[in-house]
This record gives C-alpha cells, sequence and structure tokens, in this order.
C-alpha cells in the first residue's frame, strides 16, 4: 500500500464518520458521499480492505451475455463509433447489464493485461456491493450519469482510474444496461471528463432509441422534439402505442417529461414506469384515430402537437406500425420467440418445439431428454420465458456437481444451526427460490434416492420443508428436468422412484443430437456472432466430425478457433487438435469393438500426454460411446488434469471420478 492509497483510506473513512472538516467543492460530491455512506452501511465494505476487480470466468459469463445478445446486437454499431472517437484519448468502452457485468468491450488490445488488472475488461463485475464507489455501480444504483474520478472511487484499488457511466433504459422505463468510458489514467481536474460525460450521454440516448424502435416496430409511434429540424432524425421523445391509444413504451427523455407533465414522481430505476398504459388522451390534445395525420408521408411537412395539460407544442411525426407479411402455413411462424430461436430449420428439432409451444400454458412439468451437451438448459430457459411465468425466477441446478452431503441444505433452505457448519443465519433453498418461477433440475438422474423422497414431496403437496424446520412453507414451481440418462431404465434399474418419474414426466421432450441436426451452419453462424469469418474447408470439416460433445463441443471448439485464428478467419489448421480428423478415418475408427470392460486410453493412444495425431484420436475416441468421448477430449485437452477438467465442466471432482469411473477412462498419469 502506497502513500496515496493511506491517504485515500484515511479521507474515505473520516468523511464517513463526518470527521472531515471540508473536501473541494465538486459537482458530484454529494453523490461520492452518499454512495461511500452505502458501502458501508448497506454493503459492509472496508475502505481499509483493498480489492482487486472480479473477473467472471468465461462459462458465467457466458450466460449473461446470451441474455443480451439482441440488445448488444442492436447497440453494435453505436458502440463502435464511439470507440473510434474515444480511443485515441487512451479510453476505453465498456457496457454492462443491469447487475453490473461487463458484457460488451472495447479497449486497447496492447494495454490488455493492464486493463484486464484494473477491471476494465470483458466479464469485469461493477457493483457498489463489490466494488464500492465506481462508475457503474454508483449509476444502477441511482440511475444517474455521472463520473467517478480517481480519489472519488471508495476502494484505494481503484484511485489511478478516471470512469464516466450513463444508464441506459428500456422502453418501460427500467434500467436495462450501462454505458462506461474509463481511462486507466487522466488528468487531475474532474472537469477534464465534462466532455466525456457529454460525449457518453449522447451515444447512451442514440442506443436507447435504437432499441425503442426495434422493440416498438409494429406500434404507432410519436417522435417529438422542441426543435423542428431534429424531430425526424434525432428526436428527444419517443412515445408507443398500442391499438387502443394506450402507452406501451417511451425513452427515458420522454419518460422524465411526461412524468413532469403530469407531476408524477420518478420511479426507483430499476422499476417500470407508471405511465404504462396511460391513454394517449391523457398525455396530449389528440387521439389514437387522428395518429395517421402526423405521418411524415401524409401532408410533406412536420406537424405540432399540443401536451394535454400544459398546452406546449412539440413538433411531431408519427411513424405507423410495420406490416407484416401474410402469415404462411409454415409452423414456425407458430412458435414464441424464445422458442424459434433455438432452430435453423431442422425439422426433427422443429417438431419437438411445436409439442413444446402447446405445452406453454399447462400445469405440467417436463423431461428434456438429450445427449450431453444438446442444449437442454437452453431449451428449458427458452421455454421458460416463453411462459406466463417469465417474469419470476427461473432457478437452474445441476444434481450431479452437488456435493451429496450438501444437497438437501442446497435444495429446500435450513434453519439457523440446524446442522454442523449451518452457521446462525438461515438459508432459502433454491426451490423457495423459484417460488412463482421455473425449476430447472439438470442431471437429475444423478439425485440421491432420499432427496427423491423429499422432491416427490414438494410436487405433491408444493410445499418444501427447509432442514430444522417444523413447518413447511408452500410453493410454487414448475419443474423441469433433464438427463442424459433414460429415466425410465434408472426406474427399471432401482436407481429413481417411480412415482416421482411419472410426477416429473408430464411430457417428454426429447432434443436431437448435433450429429443428426441440418441446421449446423446456421448454429456455426449464430455461435460466432460476425466475430470472425470461417472457410470453405474449415466448414466442411466441422460438418464431417460426429459431435460427441453437441452444442457445447461446437461452441468450445469455435472458441478456441476464434482465438487462435489470424486475419480474423478461421482455417482447417485453426480448429481443436481433435476435429483436425478426417471422415474417413472416423469411419475405419467405427469398426472397432467397444468393450464393455475397463477402457486404458493409455494402451489406445499409446500416451495421452503427447499429443495424439489425427488417426489415433480417432481410433481411441471411437472406442468410447458418446459422453465418454467428450469426457476424454476434455482430459486429453488439459493434459490430464483432474482439478482443471472438474472446473471447465463446472463439477466437483468426486463426480469427475464417478464418471471415469463408470466409463471405464483410465488415466494414464498417475496423480500421486
Amino acid at each position: 500500500m502506497n502513500q496515496s492509497q493511506r491517504e485515500h483510506i484515511a479521507t474515505v473513512m473520516a468523511s464517513i464518520s463526518n470527521s472531515a472538516t471540508s473536501l473541494p467543492a465538486r459537482p458530484h460530491d454529494r453523490a461520492i458521499r452518499d454512495s461511500w455512506q452505502r458501502c458501508v452501511e448497506h454493503h459492509g465494505l472496508d475502505p481499509s480492505r483493498m480489492q482487486e476487480a472480479r473477473i467472471l470466468p468465461w462459462h458465467e459469463l457466458r450466460e449473461y451475455r446470451q441474455e443480451m445478445e439482441e440488445f448488444r446486437h442492436i447497440a453494435h454499431h453505436g458502440l463502435t463509433v464511439l470507440y473510434k472517437q474515444i480511443a485515441a484519448a487512451g479510453y476505453v468502452l465498456l457496457l454492462t447489464d443491469a447487475r453490473g457485468v461487463t458484457v460488451d468491450y472495447l479497449g486497447d488490445a496492447d494495454a490488455e493485461i493492464s486493463l484486464r488488472r484494473a477491471g476494465l475488461f470483458l466479464g469485469a463485475q461493477w457493483t457498489e456491493a463489490c466494488a464500492g464507489t465506481c462508475a457503474v455501480g454508483t449509476a444502477l444504483a441511482t440511475g444517474k450519469a455521472l463520473t467517478v474520478h480517481q480519489a472519488d472511487h471508495f476502494d484505494a484499488t481503484h484511485i489511478p482510474l478516471t470512469c464516466t457511466a450513463v444508464p441506459l433504459f428500456d422502453p418501460q422505463g427500467q434500467l436495462n444496461a450501462i454505458l462506461d468510458i474509463s481511462a486507466l489514467s487522466s488528468p487531475q481536474p474532474k472537469s477534464s471528463q465534462q466532455l466525456a460525460l457529454q460525449i457518453a450521454k449522447l451515444y447512451a440516448h442514440q442506443i436507447e432509441n435504437a432499441w425503442f424502435e426495434h422493440r416498438h416496430r409494429n406500434d404507432w409511434v410519436l417522435k417529438l422534439s422542441p426543435a423542428s429540424p431534429f424531430v425526424e432524425v434525432s428526436p428527444d421523445f419517443l412515445i408507443a402505442f398500442d391499438a387502443g391509444g394506450n402507452v406501451v413504451g417511451h425513452n427515458h427523455r420522454a419518460q422524465r417529461m411526461l412524468e413532469k407533465e403530469l407531476g408524477i414522481d420518478a420511479p426507483p430505476p430499476h422499476s417500470k414506469s407508471t405511465l404504462l398504459g396511460m391513454p394517449i388522451e391523457q398525455l396530449f390534445n389528440t387521439s389514437i384515430d387522428s395518429l395517421p395525420d402526423w405521418l411524415a408521408s401524409a401532408n410533406g411537412r412536420q406537424g405540432t402537437l399540443e401536451r394535454a395539460r400544459s398546452g406546449e407544442k412539440l413538433f411531431v411525426t408519427a411513424v405507423q406500425p410495420t406490416r407484416c407479411p401474410p402469415r404462411r402455413t409454415n409452423a414456425a411462424d407458430a412458435l414464441p420467440a424464445p422458442l424459434a430461436a433455438l432452430n435453423g430449420g431442422d425439422a426433427v428439432l422443429q417438431q419437438q418445439l411445436q409439442r413444446a409451444s402447446r405445452l406453454l400454458q399447462a400445469s405440467l412439468h417436463l423431461v428434456i431428454h438429450g445427449e450431453t451437451g444438446s442444449g437442454k438448459e437452453y431449451f428449458a430457459r427458452a421455454f421458460h420465458q416463453a411462459s406466463d411465468r417469465r417474469e419470476r425466477p427461473f432457478v437452474a441446478v445441476n444434481c450431479a456437481a452437488i456435493p451429496p452431503t450438501l444437497i438437501e441444505s442446497e435444495l429446500f433452505g435450513h434453519l439457523p444451526g440446524s446442522f454442523s457448519g449451518a452457521g446462525s443465519k438461515g438459508r432459502r433453498g433454491l426451490i423457495q427460490e423459484a417460488d412463482g418461477g421455473t425449476l430447472f433440475l439438470d442431471e437429475i438422474g444423478d439425485m440421491p434416492l432420499e432427496m427423491q423422497t423429499r422432491l416427490l414431496r414438494v410436487l405433491a403437496e408444493q410445499e418444501v420443508l427447509p432442514v430444522g424446520a417444523t413447518r413447511p412453507v408452500p410453493v410454487d414451481v414448475r419443474v423441469i428436468s433433464a438427463s442424459h440418462h433414460a429415466l425410465d431404465r434408472l426406474v427399471a434399474e432401482g436407481r429413481f422412484r417411480t412415482d416421482l418419474f411419472y410426477r416429473l414426466q408430464g411430457a417428454r421432450i426429447t432434443l436431437p443430437p448435433l450429429r443428426q441436426r441440418s441446421d449446423l451452419d446456421w448454429l456455426i453462424d449464430k455461435l460466432l456472432a460476425g466475430r470472425v469469418e470461417m472457410s470453405a474447408a474449415a466448414r466442411r470439416r466441422l460438418h464431417s466430425h460426429s459431435w460427441p460433445g453437441n452444442l457445447r463441443e461446437l461452441n468450445n471448439a469455435l472458441d478456441y478457433a476464434a482465438a487462435v485464428c489470424d486475419g480474423g478467419r478461421i482455417e482447417v489448421g485453426d480448429l481443436p487438435e481433435g476435429l483436425t480428423t478426417a471422415a474417413a478415418s472416423l469411419q475405419v475408427a467405427a469398426g472397432l469393438s467397444q468393450s464393455s470392460g475397463d477402457i486404458d486410453i493409455e494402451s489406445l493412444s499409446h500416451s495421452a500426454v503427447v499429443p495424439l495425431t489425427p488417426t489415433q484420436a480417432a481410433f481411441a475416441d471411437a472406442a468410447l460411446p458418446p459422453e465418454a468421448q467428450l469426457l476424454v477430449q476434455y482430459l486429453r485437452a488439459a493434459r490430464w488434469n483432474h482439478s482443471a477438467v472438474a472446473r471447465q465442466m463446472g463439477i466437483s471432482r468426486m463426480t469427475l471420478y464417478r464418471r471415469m469411473q463408470r466409463f471405464g477412462i483410465q488415466s494414464p498419469v498417475n496423480e500421486g
């Protein structure tokens, strides 16, 4: 800890305890002091404990990015143009979601190490609870744009940084994202960041408007501005109305304008707007039937519209709903968007999705069958988003990843001190966390029998009994369970309760393996998301692979290839080692007999630590069932480091050992 950091800690402590006589007058001093106070009183942070920025691992970050995928796509152009304007001054650009996780990032590749260490990087988590006073976190807490400059930061680790953040709101008035411009260092005066703040506000407004127009392209939209020249190209206010003339969306400036007009207090930044549902007549001296009069093409001129209460005039133009093309008889049109987004034209998957769409409003529980990595959790999330439970929680539980000693308290919760190690505070279980929403139980075939009994009671009685409790708690959950095992076979073997099986399997959805899907090219393009191009030869090689790991393996392969390729184009040599096997070699290897006894990987590959030739890899992998093939690929890539593989797969080492034992996989490396 250097002298400036010690002085900063003392300043923060003195300010919080109100013993500081004065601080230099600055525009945001009150906001900064309030944030410091929240850090201590609400988040329990200690100014003397310096903590480096947290960067989420890729497997966690991917989920956050996927949730923001559509918004990131709309915002991408604005982000790129903005970065070109600020890059020469040493700034980086971060786009975070409403939880403070950086889901998009543009920065200098040559400074990547320093930027990552400072937290100005993809996957960085910036909230007040995590990082103390910071631009993103404080903007999230207050819903206001601000600059947190050097010693404004709560944590002394971050005092070299200057960060400017602007909230982005969705058309329903809720805080949706944060646009942040930051630099590792800057001139000392905070006033030097005023231009950065104004530029960030300008682009945040443009991105908000682009997202609004995308979301409300099928509604009537009024574009309004106090100045005539801007109403078409850069309107201040955007308001969307449904066919009945009621407000269904607005941009943030329109919300603030209308709230002031009507004398309504602004809601908290993470709450929905109170303007939604208001009739147009309550806001303006017009009606929904008059909106065609304001179309730009209606009279070749701009008109003005009076506010209903103040009578103030605004320049206006109207945009009519986009005319939808005539509906085809293709059943794909009937699918809700979250389910339709899972398929690029495969007929078998389409049939399963159509079945699922007819079950959305039913009270049945679902069982999803499919090979490892075939997208069972993606389907479950999409089903939840398409259902009437979408506003409630979606909680995913990997039953194979929770140690048997903890699964009871994790699922059902516990009271304080109810068992050894329970601690002085109770905890809500994951079932309660999913109340009102969807509980996704992955790998349910690995759930211990005694837990199956307790789960059956939850489904039958719609109540959960925490560990140590005497009174059950009512819950309302829809359970979607998944397994790569055939559950009916586990029932026959006595490893799964028959009554739970029938309770869970109200309906069964089977996802086809990737090798049987006809939309591989669509999946490749979707997963690459325009990051890089792919040569025809590399694409043909992907088509020749059997994909034992399905979508997970494809995603990992494309991430790897995109990272190592040169010139933004993936060639055959950029693909992972296991994918460089020719189709002919796979066919030859498929002729090997699959022994039901232990498979000695060392004898098949001579030495799995030494890189295999393509032919050796094909012969070794073909002797295993598909899930075991994927497991061997993970192990071989990690040079048989069991701990590394367990972390990558998101399971415990004991679960990894059990799976290796199940498939008879013997490691050629002695871990000692």
